[in-house]
């Protein structure tokens, strides 16, 4: 019997866009490396009216997920240790109080579980423990050697960012080739849904600094704010922001819908380089190539005009040659 595979964010991003183009469900589970079965249960399991969309599939399986996670509280304590941890009560105090006073016993450890869950989904919970450091079992050792200093949350954003409103806000991330042998840079702006792509042979801090400097220069459009994820590569942020002269933030761990728009064209270019391509056969000819189509094809949420309209009032004829 196959075991069900726990799908990422970006794995539902590119369900949806091979679907759109009219794969197969054995198509799509070769191309994101899964057991058919896997996505037959995905696609049934989390599409609503409107079909499968992935923003709505990641959430619905979250929630499927929170769920279950939650099976061994029942709702009247869980409301009971959610007013506690408000008045930084510890877990264990909660724990050994709920016990003192006969109501259903939770360990200390379930309590910690539910706010670490609270927290890769978002919530705030977190926020009331009096220690802040990442928990971890109790054997084996924390490595705090690869955490970025001087981070900026998501949270501190300016709410603007998240009406699109404007142009000039910018989502970034990497792709990686296969067995991690080169990368290709993303950069989405989220009003227009414009992306560039910048293939770069290592996927170090100094590489991905100059991809991102470089490309946002020559885009000719501002340059307010930029969001990444976590990973290592980004770094240099604080030299992008000052050189850039613009914001840089950090999305949450483990939350890349925070970053939608990005997240959605990676599963566009996944496409045209699927997950286990060898990216040292590709060029920046190649990735030229996939731009012109991406930023000239009509989308649904810009009325259906094209990035390239939204961004410089190209119209998809002449951008295309036509």
């Amino acid at each position: 019997m196959q075991n069900y595979t726990q799908l990422t964010s970006e794995q539902r991003y590119q369900i949806y866009a091979l679907l759109k183009a009219g794969k197969t469900k054995s198509e799509i589970a070769d191309i994101i490396e899964v057991h058919k079965s896997t996505v037959g249960r995905e696609i049934s399991r989390n599409s609503g009216r409107r079909g499968y969309r992935p923003r709505q599939a990641h959430r619905l399986a979250l929630q499927r997920r929170e769920e279950k996670v939650r099976l061994g509280i029942n709702e009247h304590t869980w409301k009971r240790v959610k007013q506690l941890l408000e008045e930084y009560w510890s877990p264990e105090q909660i724990s050994l109080w709920l016990s003192f006073v006969g109501e259903q016993p939770v360990s200390h450890e379930s309590i910690y579980q539910h706010i670490y869950w609270d927290k890769y989904c978002g919530g705030e919970l977190h926020k009331y423990l009096r220690c802040q450091k990442k928990r971890t079992k109790r054997y084996g050792v924390y490595n705090r050697r690869g955490k970025i200093q001087n981070q900026i949350s998501i949270d501190l954003r300016p709410a603007i960012v998240e009406k699109r409103s404007r142009i000039g806000d910018w989502e970034l991330d990497t792709i990686v080739g296969k067995n991690h042998q080169q990368a290709i840079v993303s950069m989405t702006e989220r009003k227009t849904r414009l992306t560039y792509l910048f293939k770069v042979k290592n996927k170090d801090a100094a590489s991905v600094e100059f991809a991102i400097v470089t490309t946002l220069r020559k885009s000719r459009l501002p340059i307010i704010t930029m969001t990444a994820d976590n990973g290592r590569e980004f770094t240099n942020h604080e030299r992008i922001a000052r050189i850039l002269k613009a914001k840089f933030y950090f999305a949450h761990p483990y939350c890349s819908w925070e970053r939608g728009a990005n997240e959605n064209a990676n599963g566009l270019v996944r496409q045209y380089f699927p997950k286990g391509s060898d990216f040292t056969t590709i060029t920046q000819t190649d990735l030229e190539r996939v731009m012109r189509r991406l930023n000239n094809r009509p989308r649904k949420c810009l009325d259906m005009q094209t990035p390239n309209q939204v961004a410089y009032g190209l119209d998809p004829t002449v951008a295309l040659g036509i």
